[in-house]
Order: structure tokens, then sequence, then C-alpha cells
């Protein structure tokens, strides 16, 4: 069996990953960085979320040897110019800011601005292939931020961003139902067949 490095310290995403990945579990056993004694602290200092996530792949493969998966990912608020975007997970000004921080600065910049305040969620998976290659997968999910924290099931900005056509928010959803509709998702089934050609299974 072939390993998997997923270069993320989320053992969460981990679970997430092999639910998606689907009759690949098979023939993958998917390891985390720290499985291997790793802890890389990778500058993400790209220009995209294609640019943030392959360095990743890029530092881990050659860490550990083994074909890497890494994913970058971001929120897009059309009324903020497509903020927070590449800056997401840092976008709260005060040091040591939560996820709380960032949904309440994100409103704080939304306030007086009209309704809806169209946004998306962007998630770009890169694979470090041992051949030297990197492959590329993306996958968005459209929606709105709403004014008001809903659900439990999330984190990040997912209690704020609102699906229309379920009118639940993203925090609202089971894990079925996000497994099939999160970016992340997408990109991460995007990349199957992409591993599989790796794989030649």
């Amino acid at each position: 069996m072939k390993s998997l490095l997923i270069a993320s310290s989320n053992p969460g995403k981990l679970t997430e990953i092999q639910d998606l990945i689907g009759d690949l579990r098979t023939h993958l056993k998917l390891l985390l960085p720290r499985d291997l004694g790793l802890n890389l602290d990778v500058l993400e200092d790209g220009e995209t979320y294609a640019e943030n996530a392959a360095l990743k792949a890029r530092a881990y493969y050659q860490a550990s040897g083994l074909l890497t998966l890494a994913d970058d990912s971001g929120l897009e608020v059309a009324a903020l110019d497509g903020k927070p975007g590449l800056h997401s997970a840092r976008y709260a000004p005060q040091p040591g800011a939560t996820d709380a921080d960032r949904r309440a600065y994100l409103l704080k910049n939304l306030a007086g601005l009209p309704r809806p305040w169209a946004a998306r969620f962007c998630c770009t998976v890169a694979i470090a292939a041992p051949d030297g290659s990197l492959h590329f997968s993306e996958g968005i999910c459209p929606g709105e931020i709403i004014p008001e924290e809903r659900g439990t099931n999330g984190f990040g900005y997912d209690p704020i961003f609102l699906i229309p056509e379920l009118g639940k928010t993203m925090a609202e959803l089971s894990m079925a139902q996000k497994n099939q509709l999160s970016h992340r998702a997408r990109a991460v089934r995007g990349a199957v067949p992409l591993l599989a050609s790796l794989l030649k299974v």
C-alpha cells in the first residue's frame, strides 16, 4: 500500500479526505506530518491559492519523499473586492485573533454595505509527485455572508456563510452535506483522478 502525506496539522482534514477519496482508500495509507515527526514552518507568500498550496506540497514532499497533498483556501466577498481571500486565516488585525474575531471583523467591514453580501469559498489542492511534478485541482462554493451566526458544525467563517439554495449556513450542514458541497470537498474530489493516475490504479 502506498502512502499519501496530507500537509496539515489538522486531524479532521485527514478524516475528511479519507471520506472523499472513495475507492482509493484501499490503495492509500493517509499520513499527517506528525506521524513522521515533521513540523515544518512553510512561508505561504504566494499570490494565489495554487502557489501557496504548491509551496506546502513541495516542502513536505522534499522532507518526506512521499506523495504529498496540500491545500490552500479562502473566503472572497464581492463587496470587499474579494477580501479577505488569501489572508482569510489572518484577517483580523489583533494578535492571536480567533475565528470569532475574524468573523466579527468581517461583519464590521461589511456593515452599512447593501445586502446580499455575495461571497464564495475557494480551495486549490496541490499534489507533489515523486517525479517532481505538481498537479492541481480547484473547488468553489458560492454563497453569501449573513450578519448573524448560525450552526455549530463548522469553523472559520462557516457560521456566517449561507448557501441560499439550502437556506443553511455551512455550519448548519451535516458532514455528509458538507462533503458534497464544500470548496475543499470539490477540490479533493477533482484530485481523485489525478491521484489514481499517479498511483496507476
